[in-house]
């Protein structure tokens, strides 16, 4: 069977992880696909994040 070209990654808040003084004890996390011959590089979109009550960046992680 061949190997696919589309991958799941997970999308992580950046504010989250980063401010230990927030609302709630949590970090916010989305999948996605993104397909590895077009996007090379790590993935980086403004998502809603339940946590922080606000819109904010989500970072691909491993």
């Amino acid at each position: 069977m061949a190997k696919g070209v589309r991958i799941v990654i997970t999308l992580e808040c950046t504010e989250c992880r980063s401010n230990p003084d927030k609302r709630s004890p949590g970090v916010s996390r989305y999948t996605t696909q993104k397909n590895r011959r077009n996007t090379t590089g790590r993935i980086e979109l403004k998502k809603f994040c339940r946590y922080c009550n606000t819109h904010t960046v989500h970072k691909e992680i491993k």
